[in-house]
């Protein structure tokens, strides 16, 4: 056979074999399995062989030349770097008849870039399960596992000569809690991947009780020999709680400027809703005068706290839970309230029955009163308009017509959530109005003097 149709020969493999340039024979019921490491390694393939004993390996050729290969490995802290020599070649590749496991190959074909990859002898970690249980060292914060089987890590070392480890992708499968970040705690499934088994396993206990699955590994599961075992069930010790505060806005505390949202002028109607999980028994609102609750004002035993904030000042609420035996605590989010000072502001003039809108409503201007009273009189002393309402007003009608313009007389008597009494007396000019609701303009209300 001429050169050329070896050459020939050689190139169409090569496109057949569509960039699998290294290929396995003599492997029995299992495929090899091929995993793409990451570009840093400098490898192009990792080889997984289910028992390397009686395989050959074999480099296709490109070029229609043997290609040289090489032994590296990790060993002492050193990369470790030996020829290959036991090689056969039949015109179209280059084969190893005898492989050496857990190792890498450099393979150089002519003036080509070389070709690394290592091969895994998978029986030397053969994965085995038999038993596992739980550890309730710290049920709290951690929950780890003892199991009964082998499952070792698989290393490799990179073109670099760094050890790395091959993710045998070991799933341990159980269900827990997950906050919607809403008002609700929803059970989904969780499955946390492991490398090997030689560290143990430890993951953040589930906050309902659950059963776990530990299957393994990845390769098996290739094979269709995935093993998997059950552990007893699982009752959890472990606590947490969402929360919630929503405040009914009224009056001015829509005004209040706040950075979360609470608080602004008195009163202040906040309803607090605590969502605990499946292993809370002892639940508590607590209320202090300082963000580390050294100063604890109130405590509420139960999930909803329906509270009006009266007093100014700063105040600090949070939802605290616990499990029956009080051994894992949970604390939910810190809400800051802050209710403002008082403030009362009474102005003298105003334009009811303006077709412009504007300033005709006699209001007062406040913040945090937490009682209130209003009267207004005319000039004889007849009480024209009383409301406790501060955010109300009077619209300069007195039993349901515009009153005429003039000078009119308010008293009003407040309390501020800070204790400060408020008793303010003065007058209200009512400036001529432009065409009003009863269809008159200028002068032209009701009189409500004495001649009424």
């Amino acid at each position: 056979m001429n050169k050329k149709l070896i050459s020939l020969m050689a190139a169409a493999l090569a496109l057949l074999s569509a960039g699998a340039q290294v290929t396995f024979t003599n492997v029995g019921d299992y495929p090899v399995i091929e995993v793409t490491p990451e570009p840093t390694t400098g490898l192009d393939k990792i080889f997984v062989v289910y028992d390397t004993q009686g395989v050959s390996m074999s480099f296709n050729s490109s070029t229609g030349e043997p290609a040289t290969w090489e032994n590296f490995y990790y060993q002492n802290g050193s990369l470790v770097i030996e020829p290959v020599t036991d090689l056969r070649w039949n015109g179209m590749a280059t084969t190893l008849d005898k492989i050496t496991p857990n190792i890498g190959y450099k393979i150089q074909e002519g003036s080509n870039h070389p070709y690394y990859c290592w091969v895994v002898n998978y029986a030397d970690y053969y994965l085995e399960l038999n038993d596992m249980f739980f550890i309730d060292d710290t049920p709290c914060s951690l929950l780890s596992f003892r199991v009964d089987g082998t499952a070792h890590k698989i290393p490799y070392t990179t073109v670099n000569g760094h050890s790395r480890v091959l993710d045998r992708e070991i799933t341990l499968t159980y269900n827990t809690l997950v906050w919607d970040d809403s008002t609700h705690w929803q059970e989904q499934p969780i499955v946390d991947s492991f490398e090997s088994l030689d560290e143990g396993i430890q993951i953040d206990p589930p906050l309902c009780n659950t059963v776990f699955l530990l299957s393994g590994d990845q390769f098996l599961r290739q094979w269709v020999l995935e093993e998997t075992i059950e552990s007893q069930y699982y009752q959890t010790q472990a606590v947490s709680c969402g929360s919630s505060a929503v405040q009914e806005m009224r009056g001015n505390n829509n005004e209040k400027g706040l950075d979360n949202g609470l608080g602004g002028s008195a009163p202040v109607h906040i309803v607090f809703t605590g969502y605990p999980t499946d292993a809370v028994v002892y639940r508590v609102w607590e209320m202090a005068s300082d963000p580390d609750f050294e100063d604890i004002i109130l405590q509420y035993n139960q999930d909803e706290v329906d509270y009006t904030f009266n007093d100014a000042g700063t105040y600090y609420m949070r939802y605290r839970v616990a499990n029956a035996a009080g051994t894992c605590e949970f604390y939910g989010e810190t809400y800051t309230i802050t209710v403002s000072e008082s403030e009362l502001v009474c102005p003298n003039v105003f334009s009811p029955g303006s077709t412009e809108g504007v300033n005709d409503v006699w209001k007062v201007s406040y913040k945090s009163l937490v009682d209130f009273h209003c009267w207004i009189f005319n000039r004889w002393g007849t009480c024209v308009c009383e409301f406790t309402d501060p955010g109300s007003g009077w619209d300069g009608t007195y039993k349901g017509r515009l009153v005429d313009t003039g000078v009119y007389y308010y008293v009003v008597t407040a309390t501020g959530s800070d204790g400060v009494k408020y008793k303010k007396r003065g007058d209200i000019t009512i400036l001529r109005y432009k065409k009003g609701a009863n269809g008159t303009s200028g002068g032209g209300g009701m009189d409500t003097g004495g001649g009424y």
